[in-house]
């Protein structure tokens, strides 16, 4: 039997990385993390936390403007962006020194610097030039930005990485790419004051959500004053006066604003790892390529979270962890479940969203059930907000199975939560009829749509 000096060697400190060295270093084994950045990895430094922070902060001009509906007299408002910026990186600080604590507290040696891999149980800890062996080697380094670097000027252009960190608060901002990234900073630089301008490619922003959620959000933000360009790509970023930014279109538009953000997709970190010398293999993009049970086609060598580019996000990253260790060192083998996750898109209003859109199911089954409420929520009643909410069920006719549940509305990811759970146990129409209501609330409308708004039968709605 061959020796290692760890029994798990995780190379990535992001929250699926620090779940698995957590778990096993709880259990006993000897657990060292390797991580050259920051602990909590994309989510907690430069993803999800920060960008909830700053959606909250983007959402308080109108508030204020709400105020006076309700009878209160709000006096002069002023943003300081500073003090956000501040205030965000203390949040973070905090929340990565629980990271760090989580790992101390379970006895996982922490390892600050780059690793790299020599060998199928070989790690390289670049800082030292110390090599070090594990008889598993778990990566979860996650992904980072497209750059871009087909676009002339890319150079000039900011991702999501250093949005959080600018010097100073843009006056103007091009963004562009139509995914939730791009949607969700579009959202937040409006909010907070800036002219905000979404290039995108496609006929409508997020692709891949039902149709309805589409059409209400990208109307709520061209009605907020965001200026949404479809159908047309930047063909070139130059430097103009005063370090502002000249962007041309290929429609022939040329727009001069202070930034220009890339947000046209992920791809996994997976340059200079030492996956070629390891024989790792990865796909077209680069992604590492597992079987079901996180496994590389290398014995002994495990990836999961973005960098394996199955679904990336955060909980599916932990959930993936818990699967690998309770398959590796408890001995009950347990695949991750993709099915039904509940996603949510943090823009104004929210979208949330678990199962199939409407589009999907009709190319699945051939009878749908489609229920659909649009209505003025009670608070912009007083307010004098024009937004809707929007409510979908889309349901097989033939078993009344719901497919697919989509919100759009004020908070809309805090109830596509608990949606998940309903659908993932397989819940029918009929239990939505019989459960009674809560009110006033936005969400009883899921309860007491009775009657199809329409049906599609065979792909045609009728």
């Amino acid at each position: 039997m061959p020796t290692f000096d760890y029994d798990l060697f995780v190379i990535g400190g992001g929250s699926g990385g620090v779940r698995s060295a957590r778990l096993a270093a709880s259990m006993g084994k000897k657990v060292a993390i390797a991580e050259e950045f920051r602990f909590g990895g994309t989510c907690v430094i430069r993803g999800c936390v920060p960008k909830k922070l700053y959606v909250y902060a983007s959402q308080f001009h109108e508030h204020f403007e709400d105020a006076a509906g309700f009878g209160w007299q709000v006096g002069e408002t002023r943003f300081d962006w500073p003090t956000l910026v501040a205030a965000k990186e203390k949040e973070i600080t905090r929340l990565e020194g629980l990271y760090r604590k989580g790992l101390e507290n379970s006895a996982a040696t922490i390892l600050a610097t780059r690793a790299v891999l020599v060998g199928p149980n070989t790690i390289r800890l670049t800082v030292t030039d110390e090599l070090v062996t594990a008889e598993r080697i778990l990566i979860a380094v996650g992904g980072h930005p497209t750059p871009h670097v087909d676009l002339p000027g890319h150079e000039l252009c900011i991702s999501s990485n250093e949005a959080f960190d600018l010097p100073d608060l843009p006056k103007s901002i091009v963004i562009t790419g139509g995914g939730y990234i791009a949607v969700e900073f579009a959202n937040i630089f409006h909010g907070l004051g800036v002219e905000t301008t979404l290039i995108y490619r496609g006929k409508q922003i997020l692709s891949r959500f039902d149709q309805d959620m589409r059409q209400g959000l990208q109307a709520a933000m061209i009605a907020k004053g965001i200026r949404v360009i479809c159908e047309d790509i930047i063909t070139n970023v130059a430097e103009g006066e005063g370090g502002r930014r000249i962007v041309t279109t290929k429609a022939g538009e040329t727009l001069t604003v202070d930034q220009v953000m890339l947000a046209l997709g992920r791809v996994p970190n997976t340059g200079s790892l030492g996956l070629e010398t390891a024989g790792v293999a990865v796909d077209a993009r680069g992604a590492i390529i597992v079987d079901d049970y996180s496994r590389t086609n290398v014995p002994g060598i495990f990836a999961l979270g973005d960098v394996t580019d199955r679904v990336q996000l955060t909980p599916v990253a932990i959930h993936e962890a818990m699967c690998f260790i309770e398959t590796e060192f408890r001995g009950n083998a347990v695949s991750p479940d993709h099915d039904l996750i509940a996603t949510a898109v943090f823009s104004q209003p929210e979208i949330g969203t678990v199962g199939m859109s409407e589009e999907e199911a009709a190319k699945a089954f051939d009878d749908l059930e489609v229920y659909r409420a649009e209505f003025r929520p009670m608070k912009a009643t007083l307010s004098g907000r024009q937004e809707k909410t929007i409510m979908k069920l889309v349901v097989n006719a033939a078993d009344r199975k719901v497919l697919g549940a989509h919100i759009l509305g004020h908070e809309a990811g805090e109830m596509a939560q608990l949606l998940g759970i309903s659908l993932k146990a397989g819940v029918t129409k009929d239990d939505f009829d019989r459960t009674m209501a809560v009110h006033p609330t936005a969400s009883e409308e899921l309860v007491t749509m009775y009657q199809p708004s329409y049906r599609v039968r065979n792909g045609q709605r009728i």
